[in-house]
């Protein structure tokens, strides 16, 4: 078998690969091919790992440890979801990811598993009852000073919980499952992380699922009421039906797959919003990130957004980089900074110094595509276009004690 093997084109930034259903979901298969797969996705240009320490129980993340090896790290950026509990038979009977002791220990095991000494990304899966969101953060914040953990990320929560949690610490990512959602929850959330500078990683869903290798649109439509899995079951699964039919009604038009159509859509949401493909084998993978050339026309984007509650947006291409909010109406003045991580602060620092991206990188211990995207992220967010903008406008900050 030839592991490198390309599956595709390369891809934009905006589609990572969410893993869980290699560990969970899929029928099983030969372990080697869901390595190849992974591998398969890197080489074609996917730099976003979405994995969970509970997928599998550990499973999945020590496949990510094999398919890493003769990858530079530094290139590839690792997401762990944590704190759901599990029974032997693979049941979820909880939710252990608020207490702040837990998510050191569950932090330790993901750490030994994945044989790395940083996670990129980590988030807890969902957020448990009793514990506000604000010491969940700030537990998460200390292992991030503690150079165990880069960004912090976080499950689909509303607008005023991500508020609280930004108050404690920046937080990179939040997570958007449109499916799971009551209808038109998602655009309050949507709308806040991009005021916020805050990236998106959609999980419509609309992946792979166990019974069909077309993919988890038709589980949703098809699955049994009281299902407990998000957006296929319970309160939900008429918003489901509806994101299929809509899915569907699309493909058939276009001569593409649901699945296709529904990535397709979500690299259609602007910059900032990363598409989780969810694929079990390099077929499958390809098939998925064919999405890369279905173009939608106005009517197809309004007639999804309208199913999954948010308001339609223009057809825009990913750029790496968070979105830029638009002026208010009749204003007429430019928008305000978005606010920066503590990452982009040090960055910004020395960009301020006036070192080069290469010196960036060998000062914070990074790779200089890293620094490079770093910059660029902050030249966006402070709405300027050179180095030297960036940082006379970081001068002035300091003077003015802001």
């Amino acid at each position: 078998m030839n592991d490198r093997q390309d599956v595709a084109r390369p891809v934009p930034t905006a589609i990572g690969l969410r893993l869980t259903g290699m560990s969970d979901r899929y029928p099983p298969a030969d372990e080697a091919e869901r390595i190849a797969t992974i591998r398969a996705g890197l080489d074609v240009g996917i730099t976003l790992l979405d994995t969970g320490d509970f997928y599998g129980m550990g499973h999945n993340e020590l496949l990510i440890r094999e398919a890493l090896h003769g990858y530079d790290r530094e290139q590839v950026r690792i997401s762990v979801n944590f704190g759901i509990l599990r029974d032997p038979s693979g049941g979820v009977v909880g939710v252990d990811a608020t207490r702040p002791v837990a998510v050191k220990e569950s932090l330790v095991c993901t750490l030994r598993r994945l044989g790395t000494e940083y996670i990129d990304i980590y988030r807890p899966a969902r957020l448990g009852p009793g514990v506000p969101v604000e010491e969940t953060v700030g537990a998460i914040a200390e292992l991030v000073d503690a150079g165990y953990v880069r960004e912090i990320g976080l499950p689909t929560v509303d607008a005023g919980t991500l508020r609280r949690a930004v108050a404690v610490h920046p937080v990179a990512d939040v997570r958007l499952e449109l499916t799971g959602l009551p209808h038109g929850t998602g655009h309050d959330l949507l709308s806040t992380a991009r005021q916020l500078g805050i990236g998106i990683s959609a999980d419509s869903r609309l992946s792979a699922g166990p019974h069909e290798r077309r993919g988890c649109v038709t589980c949703a439509a098809t699955a049994a009421p009281g299902r407990s899995r998000a957006g296929t079951g319970g309160p939900h699964q008429n918003g489901a039906a509806r994101l299929v039919a809509a899915l569907r009604q699309v493909a058939s038009a276009i001569g593409a797959t649901a699945e296709q159509v529904g990535i397709a859509w979500l690299l259609a949401q602007g910059p900032g919003v990363v598409a989780l493909v969810d694929a079990g084998w390099r077929e499958q993978l390809t098939e998925a990130l064919g999405a890369t050339s279905v173009r939608l026309g106005k009517r197809d984007l309004a007639r999804i957004a309208a199913a999954v509650g948010l308001r339609p947006r223009p057809h825009t291409r990913f750029t790496g980089y968070p979105a830029t909010p638009p002026p208010a109406t009749g204003s007429g003045q430019q928008p305000a900074p978005m606010p920066l991580t503590a990452r982009e602060m040090q960055v910004l620092d020395l960009v301020t110094a006036g070192m080069t991206n290469r010196a960036v990188a060998s000062s914070l211990g990074i790779s200089e595509r890293t620094a490079r995207e770093h910059v660029a992220r902050i030249l966006l967010k402070l709405r300027v276009e050179s180095r030297v903008e960036a940082a006379v406008l970081a001068t002035q900050w300091r003077r003015s004690g802001q």
